[in-house]
């Protein structure tokens, strides 16, 4: 007898053998994540656009409500779980975000050095005039 593993994560699939398996729980799984991301949604444009929370309360409860839709995609969408069938996912996941970050840190020290060095615009039409 094959032994089946309820005790998975939201996104896991269960090791269920294939002849057991069912597309019913596909789409269950799909169906949940997406009611979660739909009112994640709601509830941000909710959040940016009532006045019954402090203000500056609204930046960090929109943060916190990112974080969690970043989170319902990862593990009911991308299937990111802790499992050891997810490890090449996770290790894809945090290339990535290494890459978007390298980018980023480049992108604002280029800004960086262009703004300390460039000439004000003043100056640059008085060195025309003298030539």
């Amino acid at each position: 007898m094959s032994e089946i593993r309820w005790d998975v994560a939201p996104g896991d699939r269960p090791a269920i053998p294939a002849s057991e398996q069912t597309t019913s729980s596909g789409f269950l799984v799909y169906t949940i994540g997406l009611l979660l991301a739909v009112i994640l949604t709601i509830t941000s444009f909710w959040v940016a656009n009532t006045s019954v929370l402090w203000p500056p309360g609204v930046t960090a409860g929109l943060v916190v409500l990112a974080i969690a839709q970043m989170g319902v995609h990862l593990v009911f969408f991308l299937h990111i779980t802790t499992g050891p069938d997810s490890t090449n996912n996770v290790l894809a996941l945090a290339f990535g975000v290494l890459i978007v970050f390298l980018v980023l840190a480049g992108s604002l020290v280029i800004m960086a050095n262009l703004n300390e060095n460039m000439m004000a615009p003043g100056e640059m039409m008085n060195l025309q005039m003298q030539r």
